[in-house]
């Protein structure tokens, strides 16, 4: 079978907005040749490929593509965007998100989300004039917004590279196989799964950013999943003992607003007997049955109670209403919203009774049953949440599917806290960017910072935030260290042509709870996509560049000039 290099197709991103019959480029899902006649080809060629169109994929592609290289983006579901968008998830980030500590694209990212809502949605007055628009005003993220908001916005960055032909966008193609010749990946066997096709995608380079690593053991690639043992990585947070199924809770996340006066109670669940009794078997326990009020607050694990009120305050603890919460009515003109649109990602809908890195059945087995688990805690609180002011329910909570892009109402792919992680050149543990155990490492009790990185390419800031796990630790939470990117944590031990650029990276269980969130992934992913660029015009190979004192520096000022900082400010 004759290769062909794809230049001249135009890129499919069937899809973007369900009020389009049509999609803004193209026929949805089908490929064309540049005659405009449907392709039969099998075999597809670039200079890069991505698997997977989470954060990290999309700024490894944009980064590749701004500098020239033609991209193959290939994504198993039909909206590109990962935490932000297929998992419903607004932005965890750092208190000086809004100054500094992310790359210049990611905030021009943010800056078109606040761009789009003064442009097309009826703002009030004061809205339209706040620079720091947060349109959900939800207490989580200083920019809490609707899923399909980051996706046009992220369309509209790539649209250009779109419409000139060196990005091809393939949505619903799920990776499938690899072909690998020793420590070289030579192609990617991606499977349409609206159309039945396949496609061999060839590349010099290829990027894993799928949200669970899938890349890894389909290429041979050596990998690490789950905990790590304290004798393995000196972490003072870390396991007693190993195991690889030792995993954090993954959540099935839904949009729900709330109507006063109306009744939108769903059937009852299939699950919902087993999921409202159910009591998490964790170790220190939970507080109580996990459909409730009370859970262990992460930081200290005492029990403590939550509030839930969709219209008005429930005293000084948190109100789970406003937490996520990606619409606000009064920040729009009266009348123009039924009422507030909410994201449900909270302690009660984590997942804990599996993994998701298993075989297809069992992940299709755990997604269900977390879908009945989400289904069931919105079914209680429409019928048995206790109510500040007495009675039970709140009837008029409406699930939005429409807001996530779904016919029931769920995400479309749930929210990923851990995946498989490569055994990398270097791995980031504890030491280097956890508070505590580098002050004893250090030998200080203050005044010392996280590691500083000799190959820094990004920077990145979150306390270490481990949900409970599927073998029963409870949350792992304590503070860490404005820290950097290494370039070592990038690059894999032996393959030489794969690279990762999601939750994939070199980091520990314990590490990966800071580096997974929403401008980390993002910065991840645009260093690697800038990696490729620099391989590829050196003629060498990723580990040469790192390992050339020279090289290494030549890299990290071209990282600097294209927006991405490699040190905190002093002083930070």
């Amino acid at each position: 079978m004759k290769r062909r290099n794809f230049i001249g197709l135009a890129g499919t991103v069937g899809g973007l907005l369900s009020t389009f019959p049509n999609t803004l480029f193209g026929n949805d899902k089908l490929i064309y040749d540049k005659y405009g006649k449907r392709s039969d080809r099998q075999e597809l060629t670039a200079d890069v490929v991505i698997a997977g169109g989470g954060l990290g994929g999309v700024a490894a592609a944009l980064s590749a593509l701004r500098n020239g290289l033609r991209v193959i983006l290939a994504e198993e579901t039909d909206w590109i965007g990962g935490q932000l968008t297929q998992q419903g998830v607004p932005p965890d980030e750092h208190r000086w998100i809004e100054s500094h500590g992310a790359t210049k694209s990611y905030r021009d990212f943010r800056d078109g989300i606040r761009t789009y809502y003064k442009k097309y949605y009826p703002l009030t007055e004061a809205s339209a004039k706040n620079p720091l628009l947060n349109p959900g005003n939800g207490s989580v993220s200083k920019l809490c917004h609707e899923p399909r908001v980051a996706l046009a916005v992220m369309y509209e960055m790539l649209s250009p590279y779109i419409s000139n032909g060196k990005l091809l966008v393939l949505l619903e193609h799920k990776t499938i196989a690899a072909e690998v010749t020793g420590n070289k990946v030579n192609a990617l066997k991606v499977h349409n799964r609206r159309e039945g096709q396949v496609y061999m995608l060839h590349a010099p380079y290829f990027v894993d950013a799928t949200e669970l690593g899938d890349l890894l053991p389909m290429t041979g690639t050596e990998h690490v999943r789950g905990a790590e043992s304290k004798s393995q990585t000196r972490e003072i947070h870390a396991a007693d003992i190993a195991d690889p199924e030792n995993q954090q809770a993954f959540t099935v996340c839904f949009a729900m607003d709330y109507v006063k006066g109306k009744d939108f109670v769903i059937e009852k669940p299939e699950m919902y007997d087993f999921w409202k009794n159910h009591v998490p078997p964790l170790t220190p326990s939970w507080s109580g049955k996990l459909l409730d009020l009370k859970y262990s607050k992460p930081a200290t694990l005492v029990p403590a109670e939550l509030g839930f009120h969709p219209e008005g305050h429930v005293g000084k603890t948190l109100n789970l209403w406003n937490y996520r919460r990606i619409i606000d009515k009064n920040n729009f003109e009266p009348g123009f919203y039924d009422g507030d649109i909410t994201i449900v990602n909270w302690p009660q809908n984590d997942y804990m009774l599996g993994n998701l890195d298993g075989s297809e059945e069992e992940f299709n087995f755990h997604v269900y049953r977390a879908k009945q688990l989400s289904l069931s805690l919105l079914y209680w609180l429409q019928t048995e949440a206790p109510r500040p002011e007495g009675g039970y329910g709140w009837p008029g909570l409406r699930l939005r599917g429409d807001i996530m892009g779904t016919e029931d109402g769920m995400a479309k792919y749930p929210y990923v806290r851990e995946s498989r992680r490569i055994e990398a050149l270097f791995t980031v543990l504890e030491e280097h960017v956890g508070k505590e155990n580098r002050g004893l490492v250090l030998g200080k009790k203050s005044g010392y910072e996280a590691a500083d990185f000799y190959d820094s390419v990004g920077i990145g800031s979150y306390h270490i935030d481990l949900h409970p796990s599927s073998k029963g630790n409870n949350y792992i939470d304590f503070p860490s260290l404005p820290f950097q990117i290494p370039l070592g944590a990038l690059i894999p031990k032996r393959m030489e042509n794969l690279l990762p650029a999601n939750k994939n990276i070199g980091t520990t269980h314990v590490t990966n709870g800071c580096y997974r969130l929403h401008p980390v992934e993002w910065s991840i992913g645009e260093a690697v996509g800038l990696l490729v660029f620099q391989a590829l015009k050196k003629g060498i190979l990723p580990r040469d560049i790192r390992e050339g004192r020279s090289e290494l520096a030549t890299f990290q000022e071209l990282v600097r000039k294209q927006g991405i900082d490699t040190k905190w400010p002093t002083n930070q």
